[in-house]
């Protein structure tokens, strides 16, 4: 199924990169400052070790069934019951956290420019634009992150620039004050975002040269690590402890910049930034609904159920939450820890089934071809 269609592991990592930090850097810089206060900063690099150890985890997989993903092989490790069972709850998982990720961008969307539109069309329109890009199948979701990611990183990089005459480096003493126990506390919800790169053991049976999968993996959590520090310093060192009162840190810091009293109120490139990764990301996640549903199912084809999908997506959206402090609650809270709950213990079971099942069968083997010596 679409096993013919290709992307490098380098488009492979440019579509994790807005996978996992598109939503991340308008609402990760409070919720790390509630607990890690002048420490945020620290956080994400605690917080990438399950990056790290997820796109290992994912990669072993892979080299042990490397045409299949995780739903697929469930099967095998699992036995048809139980793996059946478990990618099903992989899979209302999915719907669950794209319908969230929708329900971040329409909350966004809703309160800083569309006042009065109504969510559902705004999350409507958003699902409608990325089932053109998923029915276009991985090329097509790889191309479009070779164009956009860049753009959105350069814009990026341009606030900060344009902020650092605002900075306070002072903000960020002492370093370490109360102990590593803070800024260790704040990674917990970084982490349950790293864990998400458990997807590209969707994408891998898609990579052209799988040797450089893992490598191009772990960079790409690199790239979201230092995306991720590079915005909790910007944050911490503009608004000092006040950064955990504010919702969206980033659209704040970009109202600041001022330049000759001429080039001003850049919050719209904040929004072009939000739109354009938050588009790749709900793609990514899209498409391996769509595309894990149909391997569940055994359809031939993932394209006839992605518009079906799109409108489950859309109501679960809409279900997902009351409103925008609901929903940053739960991801503060509860959330991380259901997230983190899916996308780390299941792979490693998983793995560590398939490791001891090939060791007694490789055992097996070796006893049969040792046989006829014996006699």
């Amino acid at each position: 199924m679409m096993k013919q269609a290709k992307i490098s592991p380098i488009q492979m990592a440019l579509l994790m990169n807005p996978a996992i930090a598109a939503t991340v850097l308008l609402l990760v810089p409070s919720i790390t400052a509630k607990q890690a206060e002048q420490d945020s900063w620290i956080s994400p690099i605690w917080a990438s070790v399950i990056g790290f150890f997820v796109v290992f985890i994912a990669y072993q997989l892979n080299k042990l069934f490397p045409e299949e993903s995780i739903i697929e092989y469930s099967e095998y490790i699992l036995g048809k019951f139980l793996g059946k069972l478990i990618s099903a709850a992989f899979l209302f998982f999915y719907l669950h956290i794209t319908g969230i990720i929708v329900r971040e961008y329409g909350e966004f969307v809703s309160a800083t420019s569309l006042f009065n539109t109504p969510m559902t069309v705004i999350i409507g329109s958003m699902v409608l634009v990325c089932s053109f890009a998923v029915l276009g199948g991985p090329e097509v979701i790889g191309r479009v992150s070779e164009i956009i990611v860049p753009v959105v990183m350069l814009l990026y990089i341009i606030i900060f620039i344009l902020l650092i005459k605002d900075l306070e480096v002072k903000n960020m003493f002492p370093i370490m004050e109360k102990g590593i126990k803070p800024s260790l506390m704040g990674s917990i919800v970084p982490q349950s975002w790293f864990s998400e790169f458990i997807l590209i053991s969707f994408f891998l049976p898609f990579v052209k040269d799988k040797k450089k999968g893992m490598k191009w993996g772990m960079i790409s959590v690199c790239s979201v690590m230092i995306l991720m520090v590079l915005t909790n310093i910007m944050n911490l060192f503009l608004f000092g402890k006040l950064t955990a009162s504010l919702t969206y840190p980033v659209m704040v810091a970009a109202r600041y910049i001022s330049i000759a009293d001429f080039l001003e109120h850049l919050e719209s490139i904040v929004m072009a930034i939000w739109i354009a990764g938050t588009f790749i990301k709900i793609t990514v996640f899209y498409f391996i609904l769509s595309l894990g549903i149909a391997q569940w199912l055994k359809l031939s084809d993932y394209r006839p159920i992605v518009l079906p999908i799109g409108f489950l997506i859309l109501l679960q959206g809409l279900w997902s939450a009351g409103d925008l402090q609901e929903l940053s609650h739960y991801l503060a809270t509860t959330g991380a820890v259901y997230i983190l709950s899916f996308q780390v213990p299941i792979p490693v079971i998983l793995l560590l089934i398939a490791t001891i099942r090939n060791k007694i069968q490789q055992g097996k083997g070796n006893k049969q071809n040792e046989a006829p010596v014996n006699h």
